[in-house]
């Protein structure tokens, strides 16, 4: 593994929209570069090392004048041929995953699997590409350090920044995770003022520098409006590429159905969320299943379906506050993970997951031009389709409806920032879940 150590006179580094980058920690033990001591200057220092297929050269110091937009701190690069070793010419294609809110608690979590290989397989070489803010750029770099000090072979490459137009460059996987919480005294409609400009911004970067074919998934509340305005944003990127995050709820309501029927969850499947992430969002067990039968065969207790069983998945969030003193972080990283799986693996059979899409052309009757939670079903390609065989009641309906308009009406609440009019803000009511406090 390449290591730079940095004398205490050049640990204090003021920039801008800098990037901590690191490639390969699989050199070859005969292989070993040696980086001579850095001493402070005015100038910026890169380091590098160049592996070609046949040959290894040493590594070289070139003292360059600044640029006009710094791209590296600290500098450690390896430049590497992943088909000239054994255990790697036999990888897949690197692919380029953005994370923005990378220095949070959710992140802190989510990094390392995606870095371990959990997620997208153990062929599979990724880089990081990390966006924070200028508060939290400091915390990036000790993000990055951990990382570093993981070791793990498929993370390939580490970059940090805070200009979404640099770190969304190629990015094939968008996870939108930061977003401002809300304070106190602060009104719904802020928020969604507040959250949809973060949100326009980040979709007109990734409409300007991202792959065309990049998937978006947004977890930063008000998450399915927080995405239709990153969505309109990026006219470039396929409409259907954009997903908010409801699998944090789907996760919860298996938990909750596992522990009435009392089975384990991995016996539930077929579970729905629809609509918002807000407590409008409707938790479907007419349609859910446990061990292949229908839940409201199994638990015949529909008083307790309708109204506890509702209840309590929308409420999870806050108890696990009034328990724990903070909103949940490893269950909603672990939800992003599957999420994306959802995408990249084949659904089984007969079953079905949840996310936040856009619902143009759904077969539900739902109001088009919204991000709803629906059921859906992927080859495992990236893509999906919507579940068409599902049924429905009054009660199904009118809880669906609920939801409906309220996602309606926060769209109304941010025209101006869609490109669809002058915002008008009639919410109809305070839904907002207790996380996003």
């Amino acid at each position: 593994m390449a290591v730079a150590e940095l004398n205490s006179a050049f640990t204090k580094t003021h920039f801008h929209s800098s990037q901590l980058s690191f490639l390969s920690r699989s050199v070859p033990k005969h292989q070993h570069c040696d980086f001579p001591t850095l001493h402070r200057t005015q100038q910026h220092a890169r380091i590098s090392c160049s592996v070609t297929q046949n040959q290894v050269q040493a590594p070289a110091v070139q003292i360059q004048e600044p640029k006009s937009k710094s791209d590296c701190y600290g500098v450690f690069c390896l430049t590497y041929d992943l088909k000239a070793e054994e255990e790697t010419k036999s990888w897949k294609k690197l692919i380029n995953i953005a994370v923005s809110g990378a220095a949070g608690m959710i992140s802190n979590h989510l990094l390392f699997k995606l870095a371990s290989g959990e997620v997208f397989g153990p062929d599979q070489p990724i880089a990081l590409k990390l966006l924070g803010s200028e508060r939290s750029l400091q915390a990036l770099e000790g993000v990055a350090m951990e990382l570093e000090d993981s070791l793990f072979p498929l993370l390939r490459e580490v970059s940090i920044g805070i200009d979404p137009y640099e770190v969304f460059q190629d990015a094939e996987w968008a996870l939108l995770i930061g977003a401002k919480p809300r304070g106190p005294g602060m009104e719904r409609a802020d928020l969604l003022d507040i959250n949809g400009q973060i949100f326009a911004e980040q979709g007109r970067a990734l409409n300007a520098v991202a792959s065309r074919n990049v998937k978006v998934i947004v977890v930063g509340n008000p998450c399915n409006t927080n995405a239709l305005i990153c969505m309109k944003n990026a006219p470039n990127i396929p409409a259907k590429n954009f997903h908010a995050l409801t699998r944090l709820d789907e996760n919860r309501a298996k938990c909750q159905l596992a522990l009435k029927a009392g089975v384990f969850y991995d016996k539930v499947s077929n579970v729905t969320i629809w609509g918002n992430h807000s407590t409008t969002q409707v938790p479907d067990f007419l349609n859910a299943k446990i061990d292949g039968m229908p839940v409201i065969d199994v638990i015949k207790d529909r008083k307790w379906l309708e109204e506890e069983f509702t209840e309590k998945v929308q409420k999870r969030g806050g108890v696990l506050i009034q328990k724990w003193g903070r909103s949940s972080a490893a269950s909603t990283a672990v939800s992003i993970v599957d999420a994306i799986r959802a995408l990249i693996t084949p659904t089984p059979k007969g079953d079905w997951f949840s996310t936040g899409v856009y619902t143009d052309g759904n077969p539900y009757g739902i109001a088009e031009g919204i991000v709803f939670s629906m059921p859906c079903r992927s080859n495992g390609d990236g893509d999906y389709v919507l579940v068409k065989d599902v049924i429905f009641d009054d009660y199904l309906r009118n809880r669906i409806a609920k939801t409906e308009a309220e996602l309606l009406a926060e769209k109304r609440c941010v025209a101006h920032l869609t490109g669809e009019g002058i915002a008008v803000c009639d919410l109809p009511g305070d839904t907002m879940l207790p996380g996003e406090m």
